[in-house]
């Protein structure tokens, strides 16, 4: 799928964090240097290990021409609703990246509406565009660093370990201590025991 234009300043845009019951969702863009060695490794940051994505991020953020994470935080996301919220946290990473793109490659099948350049949205890109999965691992050591922080400001949730996803352990902590201010309002599960806080 690598049909864009040689030479170009492309960027690699994804997210980490939309279905979790907690945490903000984080993006990252990515303009790799075609000046430089191509990075070895790079994938969805799904099926790459803790340790290969923390390897990983070192490297790019290395040999990266630019790159950019954004958090958008669970105020954000319990008031526009997450697939908005992540769409502008897509268009806000792009915005900060110098020097700008002439195209941003969005993983995904939805584009945001207002863009600093033109942009393709390639589903499953991830695993097909370089760039992509930098941005994939960049936004994903970033949330699970930031979850792991959050883990030791709300012990007892296990942050560090699930990250904020809808684990048996997550809804047990949840049941016995409540949601705190990091957990998703507007989210189904944490709404529903809203109800009869």
């Amino acid at each position: 799928m690598n049909a864009v234009i040689e030479f170009e300043l492309v960027a690699g845009v994804d997210e980490a964090g939309r279905g979790p019951l907690a945490g903000p969702v984080v993006v990252a863009a990515v303009i790799l240097d075609p000046s430089k060695p191509r990075i070895r490794g790079l994938a969805d940051s799904k099926i790459l290990s803790a340790k290969q994505r923390e390897r990983l991020d070192v490297h790019i953020r290395e040999r990266a021409l630019a790159f950019s994470v954004v958090e958008i935080d669970v105020e954000e996301i319990d008031r526009i609703n997450i697939l908005q919220a992540t769409l502008v946290g897509m268009a806000r990473a792009l915005a900060r990246l110098s020097p700008g793109p002439a195209l941003a490659l969005i993983d995904g099948n939805q584009l945001p509406r207002e863009l600093p350049c033109p942009a393709r949205a390639i589903v499953d890109g991830d695993a097909l565009e370089p760039a992509i999965s930098a941005a994939s691992i960049l936004a994903k050591v970033a949330r699970d660093r930031l979850m792991t922080a959050l883990d030791a400001q709300h012990p007892g949730y296990g942050f560090a370990r699930h990250k904020g996803y809808a684990t048996a352990e997550h809804f047990a902590a949840i049941e016995r201590l409540g949601p705190c201010i990091h957990h998703r309002r507007s989210f189904s599960p944490i709404r529903q025991l809203n109800l009869f806080a």
